[in-house]
């Protein structure tokens, strides 16, 4: 992991020279949650102002990152990590709650976040992934070994929400994915299972065969169905 960590930030620093201040990196491998067939490395990489020179120099670094399977690093300049939170509480949330500078400044120790918009954001991002969920399983429902993946890919984003959701109820949240399942099954009742049974496949403490995807997939619905109205209700 640190080897290509270092090459990122080696290249960065190429790219960028001065206009780099921070690289951070934030997310399951900041909290050694990470799972290299189905995790990816995330970054925040903050310059000093943000130009179509600084795209154009960021351009042959990030293809080479994303083809090592990781997403684009979020790319931000200074000004708007000082004055973004509210608008982009859950990135912050989660990069404050578990980080790690790899490179330059630690912006993130002393950075004030504004959760105005922060139920709002977490209750959309839930519903919009559900919907992309089932908009991508109704074209892979007769097929078991692409529904399992789809389950497989997806609980990462759905961990990470409940994080959220649990933050907003005034739990004060895990970060492994196992313990965030099991805080909200204590908090909002959910029913603990699906999850589970897809972690073990993912954490291969059981073979892709084990799991059936096609009755997990239905209680797995139900259950991000609990949170979201868990979510929608705090705004009564």
């Amino acid at each position: 992991m640190d080897k290509v960590l270092n090459q990122l930030v080696e290249r960065l620093e190429k790219a960028f020279g001065e206009r780099l201040v921070s690289v951070v990196l934030f997310g399951s491998a900041a909290a050694d949650d990470h799972h290299g067939r189905f995790s990816d490395f995330n970054i925040l990489c903050v310059l000093t102002t943000i130009t179509p020179r600084e795209l154009a120099d960021s351009e042959p670094v990030f293809r080479w990152w994303r083809g090592q399977g990781n997403p684009a690093p979020l790319l931000l300049s200074r000004q708007e990590v000082e004055t973004a939170t509210d608008c982009f509480a859950i990135e912050f949330h989660d990069i404050k709650s578990c980080y790690r500078i790899l490179r330059g400044e630690d912006l993130v120790a002393a950075l004030s976040l504004d959760d105005k918009f922060y139920r709002a954001q977490v209750e959309h991002e839930l519903r919009a992934k559900l919907l992309r969920l089932r908009q991508k399983a109704s074209g892979v429902l007769s097929d078991p070994e692409l529904l399992r993946r789809l389950l497989l890919d997806s609980i990462s984003t759905f961990c990470v929400l409940f994080r959220h959701a649990l933050v907003l109820r005034g739990a004060e949240p895990k970060f492994r994915k196992r313990e965030v399942i099991g805080q909200a099954r204590e908090i909002f009742g959910i029913d603990a299972a699906p999850f589970e049974k897809i972690l073990d496949v993912r954490e291969q403490r059981a073979r892709p065969k084990d799991l059936d995807p096609l009755p997990v997939f239905e209680q797995y619905l139900k259950q991000i169905s609990v949170v979201i109205d868990a979510v929608d209700s705090l705004e009564q």
